[in-house]
């Protein structure tokens, strides 16, 4: 089947229209770039940030002082120490130092970043200690950057999956994209490249595993920057590690530290010693500070756990709902009415839910990663909505800064990538017969859940890396795609394939156990790998793993 290309040239390409893509774009826009943003879905309601927060990680030094050492001490001590782990010292104070200026600039954009006037801290953070966590409505959060996008002359280019970069180890040259309804091949002609496509979901099966749908992000997060970032050559870090989240038993949604409420065991005992009432100012920091605590309930038969918030008053629910439609819960608020559910009455159980990746794009403090011209911000490199409006903001000032010292420029496999990658979407277009896309990453979820599951050795990665390569065969020639949208979803697939091949990779080079990462052969914490990242690229189609210092 032969497929035509149309082919767009511009100066600053943002592949993924979520909040580091917008916020990237505006920058470099304002700064005279021409800028196209590429984004699978619509950036008016796309992205983790698709629905709303109602936390933002900030440091605010009229509001906390001038130490910002303490505040990141602080904040090791929190859910975020886990991931902030892997990152170096100067990625985290340059994300602190540019947080305050991002936070008045959203307001400034008509994003509400105060409450009466004032920073309203809650959630994340110990009582009586440092507060870690703003306050804020986030509900119409990319509608708003969406519209100020525009009104700088962004071109926003809804419904296009880039699924290729083009360039090498000298630099960025472009990237191939698919229109996701009318099936059209694009080739992006660039001289640099910001990747902001967001999470990685569908690796690992959800709790739900019939409902494949069923997570914290969106659907059509699946790593894609990571996976195109790893075939050029870029590279990651950290891909075996992940984290988990709690929340509402089996209806996955974002909103752990908006609850108000008290963890309490069957009995009504809380489980944590940190709060015993409710109060819209604490979360019930047990659940950050021990994520294995619902597993070790329900094996010791000492379960349920239940999210607890009676008590408070009404003025004090109404914070907590508005909260809850923030952060973009209204289809849980609209289940609790259907179902006759009053939080100042009924308990709700809570538990763990989705494997949560924390490998990411390994970058320095100005966003650039080790490809030039290729820079990277939001759930690529770092994790959150401030960490992707604070990168995405740098990412686009230093691809302006890129670019004017250089010119397009074509690679020398280019054109074999080009028609490489026509053959492969030709190949899924004119399959009568075939595996479902469904179905093949339905066999990846397996697989990694039980090779590379929550129990790891290296007799069970070995063979699970041997199981998916054998996957990875047949599929390569026999996916099956009968229109555009199944078309987009077996692209998702084939780099959730790549980024499964180099999680077993990367395991089996861990040996240890760290944090949720347990290895049954390595059940002990190795000293000798604190403060280091393990490092993995592909060079010349082979992966190469490589421990580090993350520096600074």
């Amino acid at each position: 089947m032969k497929l035509e290309i149309e082919n767009i040239k511009t100066d600053v390409l943002c592949v993924g229209g979520g909040i580091a893509g917008l916020m990237a774009a505006i920058r470099a826009r304002d700064l005279g770039a021409d800028v196209i943003i590429a984004e699978k879905g619509v950036t008016r309601f796309s992205g983790s940030a698709r629905i709303g927060n109602d936390h933002f990680w900030c440091y605010i030094p009229e509001y906390h002082g001038n130490d910002i050492n303490a505040f990141i001490k602080e904040c090791m001590l929190t859910q975020l120490g886990n991931m902030l782990s892997n990152l170096s010292y100067p990625i985290i104070r340059t994300w602190l130092e540019n947080s305050h200026e991002i936070v008045k600039l959203w307001d400034s954009w008509g994003i509400p970043m105060k409450k009466d006037g004032k920073y309203d801290f809650s959630g994340h953070s110990f009582p009586g200690r440092i507060m870690t966590h703003l306050k804020y409505k986030g509900r119409m959060q990319k509608p708003i950057l969406t519209d100020q996008a525009l009104k700088r002359g962004v071109k926003i280019m809804d419904r296009v999956m880039v699924f290729e970069l083009l360039g090498d180890k000298q630099g960025i040259t472009g990237a191939l994209g698919m229109d996701t309804r009318q099936g059209r091949l694009i080739k992006f002609q660039t001289k640099t490249a910001i990747l902001g496509t967001g999470a990685v979901i569908r690796l690992y099966p959800g709790v739900t595993p019939a409902l494949m749908g069923n997570n914290i992000r969106p659907f059509t997060s699946t790593g894609d920057g990571r996976a195109m970032a790893y075939r050029i050559g870029a590279e990651l870090f950290n891909v075996e590690l992940f984290s988990r989240h709690a929340g509402v038993k089996n209806f996955c949604r974002s909103g752990q530290a908006t609850w108000s409420g008290v963890c309490r065991d069957p009995d009504g005992k809380p489980i944590g010693k940190y709060i015993e009432k409710p109060n819209i100012k604490y979360s019930d920091m047990i659940i950050e500070v021990d994520k294995q605590i619902f597993e070790r309930y329900h094996e010791a038969g000492k379960g349920p756990i239940y999210m607890d918030c009676r008590g408070l008053s009404e003025s004090d629910y109404a914070y907590l709902r508005e909260a809850l439609l923030n952060e973009g819960n209204i289809a849980l608020i609209e289940h609790f009415k259907e179902e006759g559910i009053d939080l100042m009455k009924n308990q709700i159980e809570f538990s763990t839910y989705e494997f949560r990746y924390l490998g990411r794009i390994a970058m320095n403090e100005h966003t650039e990663t080790s490809i030039p011209g290729l820079y990277t911000a939001g759930d690529e490199s770092t994790f959150s909505i401030s960490g992707a409006a604070v990168f995405g903001w740098l990412s686009g000032e230093q691809a302006t800064r890129y670019i004017k010292n250089i010119d397009f420029r074509s690679g020398e496999k280019d054109s074999d990538n080009i028609e490489k990658q026509k053959l492969m979407i030709s190949s899924m277009k004119s399959e009568s017969y075939g595996y479902d896309w469904k179905d093949a990453n339905l066999a990846l979820q397996h697989t990694l859940a039980d090779y590379a599951g929550a129990i790891k050795s290296e007799a069970t990665l070995t063979a699970g890396l041997s199981h998916l390569r054998r996957l990875r065969k047949k599929l390569d020639n026999s996916l099956r795609a009968r229109n555009p949208w199944e078309l987009i979803r077996c692209l998702e697939v084939r780099n959730l394939y790549d980024l499964g091949e180099i999680t077993f990779i990367a395991a089996l080079e861990r040996k240890e156990s760290r944090g949720m990462f347990k290895r049954s052969d390595y059940p002990y914490t190795d000293p000798l790998l604190n403060g280091k990242v393990l490092i993995i690229k592909n060079s010349e189609g082979k992966p190469i793993t490589e421990w580090r210092e993350m520096g600074g």
